[in-house]
């Protein structure tokens, strides 16, 4: 199994994971949010549901994404999962976008009827599940380097902060009492600004990406310091680095003793690209480039 399906595997079983968990607490929290009066957890579920919908979005991408190189994609399809996460991104806003509204049309119609008690102690069953399995994604993401992971791994990030929000807002009605009523609301109406901000946090590496941005100079360097390790490289000189999908794809120009010919030049060209492979698995392919000093 190559390093690119081994990466979908892991990502696509942690996803998964995170569906079935989903589905069920989307199912109780609205159930309990709409016979306990909370909007803030019918709110809750509702951003459960765009995290099932993100997800099944992120698995598809990601069995797209595996797919080995062909005629028509000959660098992979690793912009799938960066895709991914773009679409991920707009799920979130979408929610948010719902939630601040009905949650604003709450504020200026307030409910004399405050949450029940019972609607906080699920909320807070949530904020314990939902952080621990976006620890285990994120975990799973950073391993596999993949931009949509860390995007599920956000959704259900999201999703704990604005369980941790509602629970805020519910106890403030409770303690509260009379007249304290709307502060579910305007618990679930913050939530919705947080869940655009992680949906930000989620879109602009997945942009980046798209827009193939350079890795740290730091990462570059520790490239050319990888080249200049191989016999018959004098230097490394330009060092370009793109991300797609799970992989990583390298130019590189190296700096040879001009008096060799082009077959020993092509050997160590040869040599660079398998030493670096051998010391960075996620990168698929190396480019180099043979300069004369």
């Amino acid at each position: 199994m190559s390093q690119r399906q081994e990466a979908a595997q892991e990502g696509i079983k942690s996803v998964r994971q995170g569906i079935f968990v989903n589905l069920f607490l989307a199912i109780v929290k609205a159930i309990v949010g709409i016979v306990g009066n909370s909007f803030a957890l019918v709110a809750d579920a509702i951003e459960s549901g765009t995290d099932v919908l993100s997800s099944l979005i992120v698995l598809l991408g990601l069995r797209l994404a595996s797919k080995a190189p062909d005629e028509d994609h000959p660098y992979g399809h690793g912009r799938v999962e960066t895709l991914t996460a773009i679409i991920v991104a707009g799920t979130l806003i979408l929610a948010a976008i719902y939630i601040a509204y009905q949650a604003i049309q709450n504020i200026l119609k307030p409910d004399d009827e405050s949450p029940k008690f019972y609607t906080l102690i699920v909320l807070l069953i949530v904020v314990v599940i939902k952080e621990f399995i976006s620890r285990r994604i994120q975990h799973v993401a950073e391993h596999t380097g993949s931009t949509a992971v860390k995007g599920d791994a956000g959704h259900h990030r999201a999703d704990a902060i604005t369980a941790l929000l509602a629970a805020i807002g519910i106890s403030v009605a409770l303690i509260g009492g009379k007249g304290y009523e709307s502060a579910d609301d305007w618990a679930a109406l913050i939530a919705s600004f947080i869940i655009v901000y992680n949906a930000y946090k989620i879109f602009r590496p997945a942009l980046e990406e798209m827009m193939d941005k350079a890795p740290p100079p730091q990462e570059i360097e520790a490239i050319r310091n990888l080249a200049r390790q191989v016999p018959g490289v004098l230097d490394a000189e330009k060092c370009f680095i793109r991300k797609s999908g799970f992989e990583y794809f390298i130019d590189i120009h190296i700096v040879v003793d001009s008096n060799i010919n082009v077959k020993e030049g092509h050997h160590i060209g040869h040599a660079v690209k398998d030493y670096i492979m051998l010391h960075r698995p996620m990168v698929y392919d190396v480019l180099t480039h043979i300069e004369p000093n």
